[in-house]
């Protein structure tokens, strides 16, 4: 039986830009078990046939095929990838996209990480970005709209949704962790919380991300309002896996392109 069609959620911001965009749940695909059912991680140890068919499934919601999606071998990093054309074969590292190419797909993967999307209509450009905590506090946000303003983007103009994402009230974190975080932005202090005992921070990822957009001079920006780890009939959760001794997890696809 064939399921039913992906779930993506939207935002107004994008939508009223003009630009296709998606944060897709994990309902609508073929993957069974634990990856039930859009698990779209090229790296995960779900059947890779079913992750494929699940990748040209969110592919054709944007009027395109699996070729046409531009997705970065991610590595926790700062490095945003300029896509001037569909990525066919090896995927470069990196962990942001931007393109000012009609029909390219810009996407990334999460699974409690915060997705982003961007756009300036006005120009034509749009990015995704992937940014867990080690990449937000690296800058690849500051990296992304960089690379969007290289191709005539405006930061000012430019508007921002971070999707679902691992919520503070799910984020458990060391107080050391806290630490790290004042030692490279003072300001951060406000994105963490007391935890249950005194050594144990709850921080803020999409604050803190939300935060990141501001610094960069972003027009307008806001957050789904959706925790990963919470939901689970909706999203794959990395956090939620570990805490279960499940031995893998689904990955949450978020795409954008300009028509």
């Amino acid at each position: 039986m064939t399921p039913a069609l992906p779930e993506p959620i939207t935002h107004p911001l994008l939508t009223k830009a003009g630009v296709r965009h998606g944060f897709f749940t994990r309902r609508g695909g073929f993957s069974t078990g634990i990856f039930d059912s859009l698990n779209t991680g090229l790296g995960s140890s779900d059947d890779i046939a079913a992750v494929e068919e699940n990748r040209r499934r969110i592919a054709q919601t944007f009027g395109g095929g699996p070729d046409d999606l531009a997705a970065c071998y991610q590595i926790h990093s700062a490095i945003t990838r300029v896509a001037e054309g569909p990525w066919r074969g090896d995927r470069p590292e990196g962990d942001a996209v931007a393109t000012a190419t009609p029909g390219v797909i810009c996407a990334v993967l999460t699974a409690d990480c915060a997705p982003v999307l961007l756009a300036d209509a006005e120009a034509g450009v749009v990015a995704a970005v992937h940014a867990g905590w080690k990449g937000a506090l690296g800058g690849v946000v500051q990296s992304a709209v960089a690379a969007m303003s290289a191709l005539g983007a405006r930061p000012e103009r430019t508007v921002a949704v971070v999707g679902p994402c691992i919520a503070q009230a799910s984020y458990e974190v060391g107080a050391d962790f806290q630490e790290r975080f004042e030692s490279v932005d003072p300001d951060s202090a406000r994105f963490f919380m007391p935890g249950m005992a005194a050594d144990k921070r709850m921080f803020d990822l999409p604050g803190f991300v939300l935060g990141r957009l501001e610094q960069a001079g972003i027009g307008e920006a806001a957050w789904t309002g959706d925790d990963t780890c919470a939901d689970e009939a909706r999203f794959f959760s990395n956090r939620r896996a570990f805490q279960r001794g499940e031995p893998d997890f689904g990955r949450l696809m978020s795409a954008i392109s300009m028509s």
